[in-house]
């Protein structure tokens, strides 16, 4: 009989730890190889960790609830010949294998510096911390507020461990406490740093039923609440005729499905447009790092997705610009058909420098997004209705019928002013209004 750690996966570039979310299988259970054995969750999505091969779970090592980075073990596994003998409480670990068996330090999720303000994983200013930058800031008793200060040479500035190991012997202690009282004395001040702000408890009525947040709708909650907090928000809206997008789709959309199998939507126009409007005002493709603007040279598109729950989630299309309308098609359609069965990897919900939403699609003619940080800027498309609309011909001004809809382009004042803005919602309709309604697909 041998044993074998069973790990915390790799799950993509951007994935640094996940949650134990629920055993499926117990100390002494029987497994199969490929036999789900734990369910996972990262900030994003929700995953399963599989047995790798047949045996016998002898141990795990790790609580529902733990937070664990990759690569640390969670499990061990009996294998072998005696398999069938293996038992959940009299299983002996090989000699070899003892030392793994023993759990390793329990992850906090979040660290708590020495005037007692919590660390989370996300700043007030949208800034990721990795767990072993958080246990550093700990050990060496760093402030949110000089953490915040720490210049990081991370994607999209993100503090890395060599970032705060070089910025430790320069460290201006003076400064630190200044940076300290303020955050403490200011009675104004909003402070999420990971956590959603406590508002006064509410009374429950006797005939209130009281429903818990499951762990999604916490992290989404706690994301807006932080977005609301580190951007002023605008939104300006406009209202485009897309009568020809419309007359197009109704004319394809059944050869299209008999040809690829699936349908072709509104949505990869929509996004078609906006990637045109950006290269036309590639400011509007950026993301704010304390006083530096972060322009991104890819245009990755986020599409918010209702899940069956109802809660949302964002997969992000990677360089959209590179995409033809086939392309953005099938990408929209796979990602949203996985979204909706839990079947993204983490890394398909991180990176997009531009996020749209379709509010139509419950309905609604618009809507007032809030921002997706660390971006800028996000769009809602509203219902298209159709509406009688004065038309200016060469023979004069006529009413007639068009398919009409709005647009709500919602971002930071802080670095897009009123005329970016609204330039570029009226670029994205105006693209929508210019379809060709005699396109291929």
């Amino acid at each position: 009989m041998s044993q074998i750690e069973i790990l915390m996966p790799k799950m993509g570039e951007s994935v640094t730890e996940a949650t134990i979310i629920k055993w499926v299988k117990n100390e002494g259970d029987k497994v199969k190889a490929d036999e789900t054995i734990v369910e996972i969750a990262t900030d994003k999505v929700d995953s399963e960790i599989p047995a790798p091969s047949d045996g016998v779970l002898v141990k795990k090592l790790c609580k529902e609830g733990d937070v664990v980075p990759v690569g640390k073990p969670i499990a061990m596994l009996s294998t072998g010949a005696m398999v069938e003998a293996a038992a959940p409480v009299a299983a002996t670990p090989a000699p070899e294998a003892k030392k793994a068996a023993t759990p390793p330090p329990a992850v906090k999720v979040a660290a708590v510096i020495e005037n007692g303000e919590p660390l989370g994983r996300f700043s007030s200013t949208g800034k990721f911390y990795s767990p072993l930058v958080r246990n550093i800031a700990k050990q060496e008793g760093i402030s949110v507020v000089e953490l915040e200060n720490v210049q990081g040479s991370g994607k999209e500035g993100r503090v890395t461990k060599n970032d705060i190991l070089a910025y430790l012997p320069n460290r201006n202690n003076k400064a630190t406490q200044v940076a300290q009282t303020v955050l403490v004395e200011t009675p104004t001040q909003v402070r999420t740093n990971g956590a959603m702000p406590q508002a006064k408890p509410l009374v429950v009525g006797p005939n209130d039923e009281v429903i818990e947040m499951d762990r999604m709708r916490k992290l989404i909650a706690e994301h807006m609440v932080m977005s609301k907090h580190v951007s002023p928000h605008v939104t300006s809206f406009v209202e485009a005729d897309v009568t020809n997008m419309v007359v197009w789709r109704e004319k394809v959309k059944g050869s299209f499905e008999k040809r690829e199998g699936e349908k072709v939507t509104f949505t990869p126009i929509f996004i078609e447009a906006v990637v045109k409007a950006i290269k036309d005002l590639p400011l509007i493709n950026v993301s704010v790092d304390g006083t530096r603007i972060i322009r991104h040279k890819d245009i990755n598109i986020g599409m918010a997705v209702a899940l069956p729950t109802g809660n949302l989630i964002v997969p992000v299309i990677r360089t959209a610009d590179q995409k033809n309308l086939l392309g953005l098609t099938k990408s929209v359609n796979d990602l949203a058909k996985r979204a909706r069965i839990n079947k993204l990897v983490p890394d398909e919900t991180t990176g997009g420098t531009f996020t749209l939403t379709n509010v139509g699609s419950f309905g609604n003619v618009m809507g007032t997004p809030i921002i997706n940080q660390p971006q800028v800027a996000i769009l809602a498309t509203g219902a298209i209705k159709k509406k009688p609309v004065v038309i200016e011909t060469p023979q004069g001004d006529v009413i007639a019928i068009r398919h009409m809809m709005f647009l709500s382009l919602s971002y930071d004042h802080r670095v897009v002013d009123g005329a970016l803005g609204g330039t570029f919602i009226r670029k994205v309709a105006d693209y929508l209004e210019a379809f060709d309604i005699n396109r291929t697909i």
